[in-house]
């Protein structure tokens, strides 16, 4: 067996973590964010909403029963680098195709194991979001320093269009009588997925896309997808997401998509000190009273000052564990938003009828 190379974690605040190298030998960087899941490593490290994230697993074993074809949620990992205490180069899956290893070495992605990762969480968790450096190939730790006040904060990053589809794409069956036009900000297949089991034939178009074109599809109603990146940094995307609201049809936005909705109703979004990562979270439906466990990823969250301010729009969802708005509706319209994620891939489907929910005010609004 290869020895195995040393690997640095240099923090934006000067601390450094010593570890194994993983993956793609060389040097990588990003904002610096954590995960909570125990399962579905894989799905995670290909949504396309981690893009620019270096992730810390907080379950210490990563790798141990491979990857397969069908648990991805883009065409490659979207993750910057990979964080981990322990990492398998086996696997002991039957049905997996290869090693997270080898994948990881195909998609270039670098990574750090044998660390204390729960020493790291804990100081991230006390020091708030920062960017970080690894590196496997570069060894001098003040190189790696300066490194890191090259990267970007993550805070004023427009990183939707590095994952948006270039061209228009459909989905489910075309002679379905539902159609929705989806919005690409970074979606998950996923999403897709639950839209074309519920018989809807999905329309994908680029996040830059003109109003135009997509009501040339007739369309009954309108995903506005996840995806990466700060949500005030795209103002052609909230003005986009206001002509669709205009519309008056049903619309039905998820994270990144929430976000954007409510930019575009005049409520404004802010950082998080540590964003919400993982399949365990709580939510609050304050419709009905019932209480959710959901799928996260988010690092912003919309201001619940500008919320105070609203009359046209109500919080339909909080977040259990910081009273954070989790989903938005408004109110003279069918238009709703939750900041997780309902398609949940991975995670618990508690929250998988809020697709439902979307095609009943398509059936409401085709039979007025």
């Amino acid at each position: 067996m290869q020895e195995q190379k040393v690997a640095f974690l240099v923090l934006e605040d000067g601390t450094v973590f010593q570890g194994q190298a993983i993956g793609k030998i060389g040097t990588t960087g990003g904002e610096i964010a954590f995960n909570t899941g125990m399962t579905g490593y894989q799905e995670v490290f290909t949504d396309p909403s981690y893009l620019g994230q270096i992730l810390i697993m907080n379950t210490p074993h990563i790798g141990n029963y491979g990857t397969h074809l069908e648990e991805i949620e883009s065409g490659s990992i979207k993750i910057s680098g990979l964080v981990t205490k322990k990492f398998s180069n086996g696997f002991s899956r039957p049905s997996a195709n290869e090693s997270l290893q080898d994948l990881m070495e195909r998609n270039n992605t670098v990574g750090i194991s044998d660390i204390d990762t729960r020493a790291l969480v804990r100081h991230i968790r006390n020091k708030g979001a920062m960017n970080a450096i690894i590196s496997s190939e570069i060894i001098d730790v003040e190189i790696l320093k300066h490194r890191l006040k090259e990267i970007p904060s993550m805070e004023g990053l427009e990183l939707s269009s590095r994952v948006s589809t270039k061209v228009v794409f459909n989905e489910g069956n075309s002679d379905s009588n539902i159609r929705v036009a989806l919005v690409d900000f970074g979606v998950k297949k996923n999403i897709i997925r639950c839209l074309v089991e519920r018989g809807c034939h999905v329309r994908v178009f680029p996040m830059h896309t003109s109003i135009k074109e997509m009501e040339e599809f007739q369309p009954h109603g309108y995903m506005l997808s996840n995806g990466p990146g700060d949500p005030s940094s795209m103002p052609e995307s909230v003005e986009l997401v206001k002509k669709i609201v205009s519309l008056h049809k049903p619309v039905f936005g998820i994270c990144l998509g929430h976000q954007l909705l409510g930019l575009s109703q005049g409520l404004t979004t802010e950082k998080m000190f540590n964003g919400h990562r993982g399949i365990n979270h709580p939510i609050k439906n304050l419709k009905t009273g019932k209480g959710e466990i959901t799928s996260q990823n988010h690092g912003f969250v919309i201001s619940k000052e500008s919320m105070e301010k609203q009359v046209q729009m109500e919080v339909t969802h909080i977040h259990l564990n910081d009273q954070t708005i989790a989903g938005i509706a408004l109110k003279n319209k069918p238009v709703f938003s939750v900041q997780y994620h309902p398609e949940a891939s991975a995670g618990p489907h508690d929250s998988r009828y809020l697709f439902d929910q979307f095609l009943e005010n398509i059936n409401q609004f085709k039979a007025n």
